[in-house]
C-alpha cells in the first residue's frame, strides 16, 4: 500500500513539472519586445506667478555666517595704468626773416604783377597800349584803381626821365615804386607787450573760411618762437570743433588754452581767457572770435560785445582782421563791415602763396587805412609770415 501512494505522489510531481514547462515555453513565445526606455525631458521653467497664484517659497539651505569664506583683510592688488603721454612740445622756427626763406612760395604772384610789369616796361617803345596794358596787370592783380593810377603816373615820369633803359635799371626803378606803393613806412609790429601790464591782448576776427582759427594757432607759434608765453582764449563757440583745433594748436607749443561749452557766450570766454592770463602771469592772451557772417547785423554786434567784456580786464591792445587774399577786392567788403564794429589795427592776408593777386596787399592797406602785418604763405605750421616791404617786393620781382 505504500508503494502505491509513492508512486502516485511521484507521477503528480511528475504531471506537474510537465504542464510547467510548457506553460513556461507558450508565455515566451508571446510576450512583445520590451519599450525603449523614454528620454529624460527637462521640464521648462514654469512662469513665475504674481498675487494669488504664486507659489509659496521653498525652503533652501543657508549657510550662517561662520560657513561663509571671509577676505583675509589684505589690501586689494591694484593694477596702475601707465600714465598718458603729454605730447611733445614743438619749437617753432624763428621769425625772422622768415619771408625771405618763404619768397618761393609767392610764385603766382611773381608771374602775374612782378615779371609781367618788367616784361612790359622792356619793351622798346612804349605806347599808349603798352601803359594800358601796365594797367590792366596791376588791377588784375587787385592793387586797386587809385593805387593803380597812381603808379603808372609817377612810372611813365621816372621812364621819360630815365630815357635808356637797361634791365637792371627798370628792376630798380619797379623796385623803387612798388615798394613805395606798399608802404615802407608803416609800424607793422604785432603790439603784444605794452608797457603798463600784462598781458597784452590781441583780437583774431574774421569770416568763415579765411583761416582764421589756424591763423590764431600759427601766431601763437610767432610769439613763442620770440620768446613769450602765450594763452588761447576759443571763443569761437559756434563752430563745431573750432576749440578742439585750437586747443591742439596751443598743446604743440605749451599754451595754455581757455575754453567754454559748444554755442556757450563767446564773451564770456574771451572774459575767462584775460583773467587766466593774468593769474598765469602769461606775455599775451590770443582770443579767436566766431566766425562771423559780415552780413549778420546780430552777430556782428555780438562781436563789439566781445570787445566790450574783455576791456573791463584791460585795452584791447591788436584786433586783426584776417582775410582769404584769393577772395581779391571782395575781401574789400568784409574789411568795410569789421572796420565799421571794431578798430581794426592790423591785417593778416592768409592764402597768399595760392592766388595771383598779390596786389590785395595794397588794396586793402588803403581801404582800412592800416598795415598788413602777417601773410600766410602755405599750409605747414610756420607758413605765417610777419610781413616785410622790401621782401615782399624782391619775391615779386624776382631776381
Amino acid at each position: 500500500m505504500d508503494i502505491v501512494i509513492l508512486a502516485v505522489v511521484i507521477a503528480v510531481v511528475v504531471l506537474g513539472a510537465l504542464g510547467g514547462l510548457i506553460v513556461g515555453s507558450r508565455r515566451k513565445k508571446q510576450l512583445p519586445p520590451p519599450p525603449p526606455a523614454a528620454p529624460d525631458i527637462t521640464a521648462p521653467p514654469a512662469e513665475p506667478h504674481v498675487g494669488d497664484e504664486a507659489e509659496t517659497p521653498r525652503e533652501e539651505p543657508r549657510r550662517t555666517i561662520e560657513e561663509v569664506d571671509l577676505p583675509d583683510g589684505s589690501a586689494p592688488v591694484v593694477v596702475e595704468e601707465p600714465p598718458a603721454e603729454a605730447p611733445a612740445i614743438e619749437i617753432p622756427e624763428p621769425t625772422a626773416g622768415r619771408l625771405v626763406r618763404l619768397r618761393a612760395r609767392l610764385s603766382r604772384s611773381q608771374n602775374a604783377l612782378g615779371q609781367g610789369l618788367l616784361t612790359l616796361l622792356s619793351r622798346e617803345h612804349l605806347d599808349e597800349d603798352t601803359w594800358e596794358e601796365i594797367e590792366d596787370t596791376l588791377l588784375t592783380a587787385d592793387v586797386g584803381v587809385q593805387p593803380t593810377q597812381e603808379l603808372v603816373e609817377r612810372l611813365r615820369e621816372r621812364v621819360k626821365v630815365l630815357g635808356t633803359r637797361t634791365p637792371e635799371e627798370l628792376r630798380t626803378l619797379l623796385r623803387e615804386e612798388l615798394v613805395t606803393l606798399v608802404g615802407r613806412d608803416m609800424d607793422r609790429t604785432v603790439r603784444t607787450e605794452p608797457e603798463d601790464r600784462k598781458p597784452g591782448i590781441v583780437l583774431v576776427v574774421g569770416v568763415n573760411g579765411t583761416g582764421k582759427t589756424t591763423t590764431t594757432g600759427k601766431l601763437a607759434r610767432v610769439l613763442v618762437a620770440d620768446g613769450q608765453s602765450v594763452v588761447l582764449g576759443a571763443a569761437d563757440t559756434f563752430r563745431a570743433a573750432a576749440a578742439d583745433q585750437l586747443q591742439t594748436w596751443g598743446e604743440r607749443v605749451g599754451a595754455h588754452t581757455v575754453r567754454g561749452p559748444e554755442g556757450g557766450d563767446p564773451a564770456s570766454v574771451a572774459f575767462d581767457a584775460v583773467k587766466e592770463g593774468k593769474e598765469m602771469g602769461a606775455n599775451v592772451v590770443l582770443i579767436d572770435t566766431a566766425g562771423r557772417l559780415h552780413t549778420k547785423t546780430g552777430l556782428m554786434d555780438e562781436l563789439g560785445k566781445v570787445k566790450r567784456v574783455v576791456e573791463k580786464h584791460a585795452p584791447v591792445d591788436e584786433v586783426l582782421l584776417v582775410l582769404d587774399a584769393t577772395t581779391g577786392q571782395n575781401g574789400l567788403v568784409q574789411a568795410r563791415v569789421f572796420a565799421e564794429v571794431v578798430d581794426i589795427t592790423g591785417i593778416v592776408l592768409t592764402k597768399l602763396d595760392g592766388t595771383a593777386k598779390g596786389g590785395i596787399v595794397v588794396a586793402v592797406q588803403r581801404e582800412l587805412g592800416v598795415p598788413v602785418k602777417l601773410i600766410g604763405l602755405g599750409e605747414g605750421a610756420d607758413d605765417l609770415a610777419p610781413f616785410e616791404p622790401e621782401a615782399f617786393v624782391d619775391a615779386l620781382i624776382g631776381d
